[in-house]
C-alpha cells in the first residue's frame, strides 16, 4: 500500500504569517484563530503567489491578510483566477486588479464579484468612481444585484434621476446600492415630504443629505431651523427645496449664520428662505 502522507507537524500559522506574509506578531496571533484548520502551507503558498502575480507589493498582501485571514485559504483555480479573467474581459489591467483586490478584501472571493462590477462599472461611468466606492462600501462587490443592486437603482429612477444624477449620487452614498431597497424608498419619500419635488435639479442633493438619518433626526433639524431663522412652515420647505444641504449644517453654524443675516444685516425671514445658499 502506497505510504500515507501526513500533514506537517512542524507548520504554525502564527509563524508563517509572520515571516512569510509580513504579519506582526499581534496581527498574526490575532489572524491565527481563524486559520487554526490549517495543517500545511500549500493553500496559503499558492494564494500568496497568486497575489504576486499580480504585482501586489508586500505590504498590501500583509494588510490584506491581517484584515481577512481566510483570503489565504482561497480556491485559487476555482475562484480568484477565474474571476481575473472576468475582470481581464472587462478591460481591467493587471495593475486595475491588483488594486481592486487591496479593497475589496474577502469580497474578491465571491463568485458574482465580476458579475457586480459590471453592472456598477456601468452605473458609476468610470473605474476610478467605481474604485471609490468600494473603498467605503466593499459590499458591492456581493450584494445581490437582481434582488439589491437593481432595485434600489430603480427606485431612483422612479423619482426621477437620470443616469449621471445616480452616478454622482451613488458615488457619494454608494449604502444606497446596498440596503433594502424598502429603506431607499422611503428616504426618496421623506425627501418629497420636505418640499423637495422628484425630477427637481435638487432632488438628489436632498437625498444626499438625509440618507441615513433617522426621522427624529430630520424632525428635529426642522424645528432646529424654523426657530433659528424665524421661519414658517412654508418659508421652510422654500428653504429646503432651495438648498437642502442645510439639513447638514451644525447647529451651531446654522445659529451663527442666522444671528449675521437677520441681527446683523437686518434681512427678512422670508428673503433668506428663497436665497438660503447664501
Amino acid at each position: 500500500a502506497a505510504p500515507v502522507v501526513s500533514p506537517n507537524p512542524s507548520f504554525a500559522v502564527e509563524d508563517y504569517l509572520v515571516s512569510t506574509c509580513g504579519l506582526t506578531r499581534a496581527q498574526a496571533l490575532k489572524a491565527s484563530a481563524k486559520l487554526s484548520h490549517l495543517k500545511s502551507p500549500s493553500k496559503p503558498d499558492a494564494v500568496l503567489a497568486f497575489l504576486a502575480g499580480l504585482g501586489l507589493p508586500g505590504a498590501d498582501v500583509a494588510a490584506l491578510v491581517a484584515r481577512d485571514p481566510k483570503f489565504l485559504c482561497a480556491g485559487v483555480e476555482a475562484i480568484l483566477a477565474p474571476n481575473v479573467v472576468g475582470l481581464t474581459g472587462l478591460g481591467l489591467s493587471r495593475s486595475d486588479i491588483a488594486r481592486l483586490v487591496s479593497v475589496a478584501g474577502n469580497h474578491f472571493r465571491c463568485r458574482s464579484m465580476v458579475t457586480n462590477l459590471q453592472y456598477c462599472l456601468c452605473l458609476l461611468g468610470s473605474y476610478e468612481n467605481l474604485l471609490s466606492a468600494i473603498k467605503r462600501k466593499s459590499y458591492i462587490l456581493s450584494s445581490n444585484v437582481e434582488r439589491v443592486i437593481k432595485p434600489n437603482v430603480a427606485v431612483l429612477r422612479e423619482f426621477g434621476l437620470g443616469p449621471c444624477d445616480i452616478a454622482k449620487l451613488c458615488h457619494a452614498q454608494p449604502w444606497l446600492l446596498t440596503c433594502n431597497p424598502e429603506r431607499v424608498r422611503a428616504m426618496a419619500v421623506c425627501v418629497e415630504g420636505l418640499g423637495v419635488p422628484r425630477r427637481s435639479g435638487m432632488f438628489r442633493h436632498a437625498l444626499n443629505a438625509v440618507t441615513f438619518i433617522s426621522e427624529e433626526k430630520i424632525a428635529a433639524k426642522l424645528e432646529h431651523l424654523k426657530k433659528t431663522f424665524r421661519w414658517s412652515d412654508a418659508e421652510l420647505r422654500i428653504a429646503i427645496s432651495k438648498a437642502p444641504m442645510v439639513l447638514n449644517r451644525a447647529n451651531e453654524f446654522l445659529q451663527r449664520k442666522s444671528e449675521f443675516l437677520i441681527s446683523d444685516l437686518g434681512l427678512e425671514p422670508a428673503y433668506i428662505a428663497h436665497r438660503p445658499s447664501h
